[in-house]
């Protein structure tokens, strides 16, 4: 398959002098918003105590455990801003991400002891069945740096109950394992309760000589026999239990080494830990590379630096999707699937670091006369139509035949609406793209460039409708609503205003609310606000976008479940015809 895959069309163009020179704005406004993203990043990162009172009790922090674990420029975070309570705290006391250990890829859960002795805390249960999921779906390792105090009893009503509470990851663990996925766990520190069964339920257990684990720590062993009530006597005992704990708490070190077996091996010191991990990691399951690469790596022949002149932070410019694709995929080569129908929509095979990847997006700009055919109104990019919608059904189908990874690149406005829209079937093939997807059985990844809207959001691999959805990243232009604020407010407010109109009224309260209305949209979508409420799993700089496809592409070839040979596949086939 070397003649399909070693040459394939180059595609995109350079900027010119003039481009370059007009988009100097956009570029700078791109800037300013990656900053300020760094920026609410680094406070979740500083939030709890000082690292430097950490390491003089003698422990590593998160960040710095994370440091001596993973390989170099691997670390790609995930869900770093996501905390949809607002936590006193500044964050939800965990750190997941995307990493290479020993030249393996996994999905890594970090507890942050600087917060609370790395307490379970509002939102944490959703980010770390986050976690197991992305482990999941691409099957790769999933690794834990676990130093949990337990949960932070105040809070206990948001996270101890539930179907998808704290205690769902248990459960998780024990599927991952089934499915053959390994979980591994690295202990530190103090873990009685939720931090016990962190430490327990994975399927290694590597800890370090002070660490222990525990059903409870020696804080609650008293109250497990409540009286109904406190006083000073039963205070007196408390006091002493709590000092006898403190000194020699249940579940140490040689607790499970010796008696229980269950630590696999105990370390002198945390970095032994960690070595101990990297040592695991390396028989790992794991293919090759070159086993499913289809070509050798390549950089795109564009410039991947100039994204942030090409992608306009004003959501009523257009641009080039093949100038923003090429910049992201090997030598700026692809092979584009049907590219005389449906151009509402693009859909191709692009390599990503060799490995081969099936890529969706939203052309942008008017789809030219005539188009979508079904009706009089001109085709505009961004909306789905009947052909688009019909060409990523086949696009997606053959994928999956096939084993090919899915990278869908989003900037939707949504579906076409209207009476010859519903006559064109435009409802029932959109699902039926959710069913198509489904059955491919491969990862999917989904990038939200800028408008993630309406029902387009879903069935263009959203994580919403997506089984498969490894996960979603967004840019500083990303924003995701149902629909644009102003058309919210037409949709919520016409009527009202004909009412007030007809009555002799004075419209302009319902103006008021209007605007009211608009402005919620827009606070409720940026993308700070999308991150922390968990609508993209990370906001990722422009530089970085192909860091994570590159890690995408990596971690779902690494094990998958299911092959096809590359002689044996039919897309490109077909492509080429």
């Amino acid at each position: 398959m070397r003649p399909y895959f070693d040459n394939m069309p180059v595609f995109g163009k350079p900027l010119s002098e003039r481009q370059f020179a007009d988009t100097a704005q956009n570029a700078e406004q791109v800037a300013a918003a990656e900053e300020e993203i760094s920026r609410a990043a680094e406070k979740v990162k500083n939030a709890g105590v000082p690292v430097k009172k950490l390491n003089e009790r003698g422990q590593l922090s998160a960040w710095q455990r994370i440091e001596k674990l993973v390989e170099p420029g691997s670390w790609l975070p995930l869900n770093s801003l996501y905390d949809p309570f607002d936590n006193e705290e500044g964050s939800v006391g965990l750190v997941t991400g995307l990493c290479k250990i020993s030249g393996r890829w996994a999905v890594l859960c970090a507890f942050d002891n600087k917060v609370l002795a790395g307490a379970w805390i509002s939102g944490q249960d959703a980010k770390a069945l986050r976690a197991t999921e992305i482990a999941q779906r691409l099957r790769i390792p999933l690794i834990w740096l676990v130093n949990c105090s337990g949960v932070k009893l105040p809070d206990q009503h948001r996270l101890y109950a539930g179907r998808r509470c704290g205690g769902a990851t248990f459960f998780r663990h024990a599927e991952l394992q089934q499915k053959g996925v390994p979980v591994f766990s690295a202990i530190f520190g103090t873990n009685p309760a939720g931090g016990g069964y962190t430490c327990i339920s994975p399927t290694l257990l590597l800890a370090h000589k002070d660490a222990n684990m525990a059903v409870g720590g020696g804080g609650i062993v008293r109250g497990m026999s409540p009286g109904g009530g406190f006083n000073e006597a039963n205070c007196e005992a408390l006091i002493e239990a709590t000092r006898r704990f403190r000194d020699v708490p249940p579940g140490r070190a040689e607790i499970h080494y010796d008696s229980t077996g269950f630590f696999r091996h105990i370390y002198e010191t945390e970095q032994g830990v960690l070595d101990g991990v990297k040592k695991y990691m390396q028989g790992m399951p794991a293919y090759d590379p070159a086993f499913f690469r289809v070509a050798a790596p390549a950089r795109p022949a564009l410039d991947g630096g100039e994204l942030p002149r090409i992608v306009p932070m004003n959501q009523k410019r257009t641009y080039s999707f093949g100038d923003v694709l090429s910049r992201l995929v090997d030598g700026s080569e692809h092979m584009e699937f049907r590219p005389g129908y449906g151009p509402d929509v693009y859909c191709g095979l692009v390599r990503i670091d060799g490995f081969l990847v099936g890529a969706i997006g939203n052309n942008q700009g008017f789809l030219g006369a005539g188009y979508p055919e079904y009706s009089e109104n001109p085709g505009i990019g961004g909306k789905l139509y009947r052909q688009g919608l019909i060409k990523m059904n086949e696009f997606v189908t053959l994928c999956g035949r096939d084993r090919i990874p899915i990278v869908w690149l989003q900037d939707a406005t949504g579906i076409d609406v209207g009476d010859e829209a519903e006559k064109a079937e435009l409802l029932g093939i959109g699902q039926s793209l959710i069913y198509s997807i489904e059955q491919t059985g491969v990862p999917h990844m989904l990038l939200v460039l800028r408008k993630g809207t309406a029902a387009a959001h879903y069935v263009m691999g959203g994580p919403v409708a997506n089984n498969h959805n490894a996960f979603t990243i967004g840019t500083v232009a990303t924003e995701i609503y149902v629909m644009h604020g102003e058309t919210a407010a037409v949709a919520s407010y016409a009527r009202r205003l004909v009412k007030e109109r007809d009555s002799g009224n004075d419209i302009a309260p319902v103006v008021e609310k209007m605007n009211e209305l608009v402005k919620s949209y827009h606070d409720h979508s940026r993308p700070e606000y999308c991150a922390k409420k968990g609508f993209v799993d990370e906001i990722v700089k422009f530089d970085d976008i192909r860091k994570y496809l590159e890690a995408f592409a990596g971690a779902a070839y690494q094990n998958p479940s299911s092959i096809c040979a590359h002689h044996q596949m039919i897309l490109p086939r077909i492509i080429r015809g």
